[in-house]
């Protein structure tokens, strides 16, 4: 039967995919590049290591119920070590806290369960201040201009962070950024008249920029919170910028990926550990 819910919703090339992929020997390649000693997370065998590669690994492992927990166990205080003096995270300890940095090192501390190691506060505080007051979208670090792509490495850390307040007993009313503004800058600002978008006008389109700001307003639109349900496109009140045709299919916000193929994925692979 469970094989039956899972082919309904994952097409059939994707679960070709899916069934081809060698998950022992792609644990055991994730094992293989975290430092038991420090617990830094190298990008490959011998390789530069920082929160990025901990995210990957993480996050794949997520995705694939990959049993690589115990090995991962001290990348966590190394993460954690990762968080600036101004509360975002950098690449590695010591540096200069970043939009991107920062939504991997805190997802991968969530994929780990070990939030209590970092200052919650302090990210708030931080991931707020990058919201740019004119523009409505995000800068990536203190004193930078706006760019399209922190749409969602800033804009995804707002759904984490509610879900950490939540879990400590507070009742945010909505999430910690205006969902509105950061849509009307990248609907109004950041799309090219021939199609993609971009970082911000005068810049030219790309694949990554286009991916990361409908990334973002994926999230402000579709985010539910307790106070603030996702509502009909009727409502005056609706996080949806604009016509009703720029609402977004929702995503994962932990891994940024459709939602429907993320919990695919997990029920498919976790029928196939039990297997």
């Amino acid at each position: 039967m469970a094989d039956v819910c899972v082919c309904v919703h994952v097409p059939v090339f994707l679960l070709f995919c899916m069934q081809t992929i060698n998950r022992e020997s792609l644990a055991d390649f994730l094992r293989s590049v975290v430092d038991p000693g420090t617990g830094a997370v190298h990008v490959e065998v011998g390789g530069e290591a920082d929160v990025r590669g901990a995210y990957c690994a993480l996050a794949v492992s997520h995705l694939l119920s990959l049993n690589v927990g115990e090995a991962y166990a001290p990348a966590a205080g190394w993460l954690a070590r990762c968080q600036s003096y101004e509360g975002g995270f950098a690449g590695c300890p010591g540096l200069e806290a970043h939009g991107g940095y920062s939504f991997c090192a805190y997802a991968a501390i969530k994929l780990l369960g070990r939030e209590e190691l970092i200052d919650t506060d302090a990210l708030c505080r931080w991931a707020v201040s990058r919201q740019m007051q004119f523009e409505g979208g995000f800068q990536g670090r203190t004193n930078k201009l706006v760019d399209g792509c922190y749409s969602f490495w800033v804009g995804g850390l707002f759904p984490l962070l509610h879900f950490e307040l939540v879990k400590r007993g507070m009742s945010p009313p909505d999430l910690l950024c205006s969902r509105l503004a950061l849509q009307s800058y990248v609907l109004v600002c950041c799309q090219n008249e021939k199609g993609g978008l971009l970082d911000k006008p005068g810049k030219r389109r790309d694949f990554y920029h286009t991916c990361y700001t409908l990334s973002g307003v994926s999230t402000m639109q579709n985010f539910q919170t307790a106070a603030a349900p996702r509502l009909a496109m009727t409502d005056f009140n609706t996080p949806v910028f604009g016509l009703k045709s720029n609402l977004l299919e929702p995503t994962d916000p932990l891994v940024n990926i459709r939602q429907d193929r993320a919990l695919s994925a997990v029920a498919y692979f976790r029928m196939e550990k039990q297997s």
